[in-house]
């Protein structure tokens, strides 16, 4: 996991779906990390302008194809620019729970949390992705996944705690893609 600021209980929620973690500081050299033999790659949350991370979005760039990727909220900004989204600042950001986010792959609706400022350009999305969560509020984007590579990303927290659960999935949906 590459640490940009962590949460708790993100770790907690990846141990709970049967995950050992290690985690790395940011600017860790991806190089090491594949010398780590990982079976996935986390990209975490944290306060920034990702599109100032260069050496996360290159991190990104050099895990993608090699191992399985999940990232959330800063993860998912920088998962978006490496495979060639711009992002932008919010006019207000996204922040607090009960956003309506609805997941296009089932067309259910989650109640998720949110804390976020920047958000990946829905009107720039490369062939390569396919986006697959969008807010209902606003209709920014809020999640996106590889067409070919086994990599997915989501703005929003599924591991909010207190807060909703309905996007719990997503970590074992990462476990899953680990083990193929």
């Amino acid at each position: 996991m590459d640490d940009f600021g962590v949460k708790y209980n993100i770790l907690r929620s990846l141990a709970a779906h049967d995950m050992q973690v290690t985690v790395v500081p940011a600017g860790y050299d991806p190089v090491k990390v594949m010398e780590m033999k990982p079976n996935g790659v986390f990209l975490s949350n944290g306060p920034a302008d990702p599109s100032s991370l260069h050496y996360a979005i290159d991190a990104a760039k050099y895990f993608t194809g090699k191992v399985p990727l999940m990232g959330i909220c800063l993860g998912h900004q920088i998962m978006g620019i490496s495979s060639g989204c711009s992002c932008y600042r919010l006019k207000f950001g996204h922040h607090g729970l009960n956003h309506p986010v609805k997941n296009l792959l089932t067309n259910q609706v989650e109640i998720t949390s949110q804390n976020h400022n920047f958000a990946l350009d829905v009107k720039n999305i490369p062939s390569c992705l396919e986006i697959t969560h969008i807010n209902m509020n606003d209709n920014t984007l809020e999640g996106i996944r590889h067409k070919t590579e086994p990599f997915f990303s989501v703005q929003y927290h599924p591991e909010a705690a207190p807060g909703p659960n309905d996007s719990l999935y997503l970590f074992e949906t990462f476990r899953k893609m680990m083990e193929r």
